[in-house]
């Protein structure tokens, strides 16, 4: 079976860098994916969640923002919780493997390609 993912979008916030108990940096973020057009003929986008760890997360902190145009490349996972009221709550995200920044911090010099990689992932 195939698990994999692959999109290019924007950032629709900051990324959001936390630790686990263990150590380990997890940053969360949603980018916005373009989609053909809708009826209207007006853009539409779809909005997916995200995550990346370890050194990965540490490096989006640092050189990205709100707006920023990224490439992700890894697999969909799905996560079933409940609410406090006994509501049972599914949350499908993506976890990334590679990320590559497809603008460079100061727009005005230029694009440019950075690629990251992190084989030290939690899984």
């Amino acid at each position: 079976m195939i698990n994999r993912v692959v999109l290019v979008g924007r950032l629709t916030r900051d990324p959001e860098l936390k630790k686990t108990p263990s150590g380990a940096s997890v940053c969360t973020y949603t980018i916005a994916v373009n989609r053909n057009r809708n009826v209207d003929g007006q853009p539409d986008a779809d909005f997916i969640s995200c995550e990346t760890w370890n050194r990965q997360a540490e490096n989006m902190v640092q050189y990205l923002h709100k707006g920023s145009l990224i490439g992700i490349e890894g697999r969909i996972n799905t996560r079933t919780y409940n609410t406090n009221n006994g509501q049972k709550v599914y949350s499908t995200y993506v976890v990334t493997d590679q990320i590559q920044f497809l603008e460079s911090k100061n727009k005005n010099n230029g694009n440019s390609q950075i690629e990251i990689s992190d084989d030290d992932l939690p899984y």
